[in-house]
């Protein structure tokens, strides 16, 4: 019966799938009822490309030519806007590499100083690059291969290689050059000059590094004839000085009234203080007297103009720091002339003079009416910083750019006898007189329990000798 079931449905499915087809192949419209609704899917055509008019198609162009100049001109203005600020940077900080000019004007590199072209703007990179060391004023000159001061070997060395080194520490052409030889062994190398220099370039690219020197002698110089003096076994108490004692002590006078001592240090300069300097900023109104000792020197002396007054930049009014000053005659002195004028031994690099030491100060001792003064020399020991500093005496106002001495005897030093300021401190060593400092505060002389203050005159020698230089031609 099952059986029967099935192939009567499926012959019933079989008969209904003929009809449909007949009915699908039937040519008469279908009625109405037998249209079903349907959803037909149509495709939207592709639109045609627009067409864009000429004029903004030019637009679009020139934009992008401005794109293309702009980007580059913007990238160039901040890679000069980030070199400015690493320049700015460079010039105001200190040095990462390399060596400061000083004064906030830039650095050079090691390779540039002392290769006898002028970086700096104020030629700091050649101002010390040749010195005069020790008692023996044994040629120095720094050696930027070795970025060390080295001894000039005396082979090859002439007249004419002295003459340029004094012209490079700061002397004039009109100063007395004396060179002499010395016997010395270098464990690091020797300057000797080349085969062939050339006379008009600094004596720094006249020379040349050697490790090897003939006859093992090495060069010395004298830039002026510092060599006359006294000796000094004199009496140590304050009195009158004798004509020719000091030939390196001169009196400053303005307008024909003597107001500060000097020290003579070369034909045409005189180490003085600032502040007898700054009383007026007119050369003019300054003459100098050399070889003055009492009101009657005047007389036989000649007054001496001045063609320019150097202040320390520094000073200090109230503290006096920084108390040095220089004076440039306008012509140079004849120490030729007179056995009673000449110049005193700047102290150079080495020299070997250390607290306390004996040594002379000289100072003029002036009238009230101003009239020309009387030269009075006393006998003082230098003493060092820490007991001039201490609360008894001036209470830590002295500071590493001065130097004090005392009287040997109560009353002896120049304080004792009231002399005025600039008055010279000189100690002996190996013959020689050398001027260590100048007086600049005479008004300690109220307490005699008080050493007198100077200018360390070896804390400015690098200042004194830049100022030579770059002034030696005015």
């Amino acid at each position: 019966m099952e059986k029967h079931f099935r192939e009567d449905t499926l012959s019933r499915k079989i008969k209904m799938s003929t009809n449909t087809w007949v009915a699908i192949g039937r040519t008469r419209p279908p009625s109405h009822s037998e249209v079903m609704p349907q959803y037909v899917h149509h495709l939207a055509p592709k639109s045609l490309p627009e067409i864009t008019p000429a004029t903004p198609q030019q637009k679009d162009s020139k934009q992008r030519c401005v794109k293309w100049i702009a980007v580059p001109a913007i990238c160039s203005l901040l890679l000069f806007l980030l070199a400015g600020i690493l320049l700015a940077y460079y010039y105001s900080s200190a040095c990462v590499h390399g060596i400061p000019c000083g004064g906030n004007t830039g650095c050079v590199w090691e390779s540039q100083w002392c290769d006898g072209l002028v970086d700096c703007p104020a030629g700091q990179d050649e101002a010390y690059c040749v010195r005069l060391h020790g008692s023996s004023f044994l040629v120095q000159i720094f050696s930027t291969h070795r970025k060390q001061w080295t001894t000039v070997c005396s082979h090859g060395w002439t007249a004419q290689q002295a003459r340029t080194s004094c012209r490079d520490i700061g002397y004039s052409e009109s100063t007395s050059v004396t060179w002499g030889l010395r016997q010395a062994h270098s464990d690091d190398g020797f300057l000797m000059v080349k085969s062939d220099p050339n006379p008009h370039v600094p004596i720094v690219q006249q020379v040349e590094f050697s490790n090897d020197c003939p006859d093992n002698t090495v060069v010395t110089l004298l830039c002026t004839d510092c060599t006359r003096g006294v000796n000094s076994s004199r009496v140590s108490k304050g009195q009158q000085a004798s004509l020719g004692s000091w030939p390196w002590h001169v009196s400053l006078q303005l307008k024909n009234s003597h107001r500060c001592g000097g020290a003579i240090i070369s034909p045409y300069w005189i180490v003085t203080v600032a502040h007898c300097a700054v009383m007026t900023s007119s050369p003019e109104d300054w003459s100098v007297y050399a070889g003055l000792v009492d009101p009657l020197g005047i007389l036989f002396n000649p007054a001496h103009a001045v063609s320019l007054i150097i202040a320390h930049e520094g000073f200090d009014r109230i503290t006096h720091k920084n108390d040095i000053a220089l004076m440039r005659l306008t012509k140079p002195l004849d120490f030729t002339a007179s056995s009673n004028v000449g110049p005193v031994c700047l102290p150079n690099v080495g020299l070997n003079i250390s607290v306390p030491v004996n040594g002379w100060t000289t100072g003029y001792v002036v009238a009230l009416s101003g009239d020309s003064p009387h030269l009075m020399e006393a006998q003082v020991t230098l003493t060092n910083a820490a007991a001039c500093n201490s609360s008894a005496t001036y209470n830590g106002r002295i500071s590493k750019d001065m130097l004090c001495a005392k009287g040997v005897q109560p009353g002896s030093d120049a304080c004792g006898v009231k002399t005025d300021s600039g008055g010279p401190v000189v100690a002996q060593s190996d013959g020689l007189w050398w001027l260590l400092g100048d007086n600049i505060w005479p008004e300690s002389c109220s307490d005699p329990n008080k050493p007198g203050v100077y200018s360390n005159v070896t804390f400015f020698l690098d200042w004194i000798h830049h100022q030579m230089k770059k002034h030696q031609n005015d």
